[in-house]
């Protein structure tokens, strides 16, 4: 399958963007997908991660209550919706996927090429 995130830029801080990843190749559904961030001068790390259809979900502590992810089977597509951003939210966010549930937040397959979230305080 083959990612790309796309939505990012630069938001003052306490604003409410959402990214996007879309998908093609096998079927969308075959994966659970997951969003990292890497902040600079660290090392990437796991945000959130939904199941395959969609019913469960799981967060960082750092964004749990500010960002969700979901997902659009039909349209191939992934979102993260976050809220209540701060300077400490800026990173290259990227998305991820594996028909492997267990790696999701840890190690997955296939990886989109990133965008950029910088917030501004």
């Amino acid at each position: 399958v083959q990612l790309q995130a796309y939505g990012g830029g630069l938001v003052q801080a306490g604003g409410s963007p959402r990214l996007s990843c879309t998908a093609s190749g096998r079927a969308f559904s075959d994966y659970a997908v997951g969003w990292f961030r890497q902040a600079p001068g660290k090392e990437r790390a796991f945000v959130a991660r939904i199941t395959f259809s969609g019913t469960a979900t799981t967060y960082a502590d750092s964004v749990k209550g500010r960002f969700t992810i979901s997902r659009d089977n039909v349209k191939n597509t992934a979102f993260l919706q976050m809220n209540r951003l701060t300077p400490e939210d800026t990173a290259i966010y990227y998305c991820a996927a594996d028909s492997r549930i267990w790696v999701i937040d840890s190690y997955p397959t296939y990886w989109g090429q990133g965008t950029q979230v910088t917030v501004s305080s």
